[in-house]
């Protein structure tokens, strides 16, 4: 098993922003996608519709459980590639 490499406090500090930044933008393009699909652009009344509300509702749902398959899938791709280089790596002739 591999070590874990131990991350500086500035490298915490950088993996955090990176994180909020992802996740920020993350939301700003659910709420974008969501409310061009559910909200029309004129509004006739100040408060949601049920169908309105169902619509973002489940938008949401499915903008969030795509955003999740897609990460699990991108770092299950991630590891088989770090394991394929691994094992290329550990077949090629070492030179002294």
């Amino acid at each position: 098993m591999a070590a874990i490499p131990q991350l500086n406090e500035e490298q915490i500090k950088l993996v955090r922003e990176l994180e909020i930044e992802m996740m920020s933008d993350m939301y700003n393009r659910m709420t974008s996608a969501c409310h061009r699909k559910c909200i029309p652009p004129k509004y006739k009344l100040e408060e949601l519709t049920k169908g309105e509300s169902v619509c973002l509702d489940r938008c949401v749902a499915k903008y969030l459980d795509v955003h999740e398959r897609i990460g699990k899938k991108l770092t299950q791709v991630s590891m088989d590639e770090e394991n394929r280089m691994k094992s290329l790596m550990g077949e090629q002739p070492k030179i002294n």
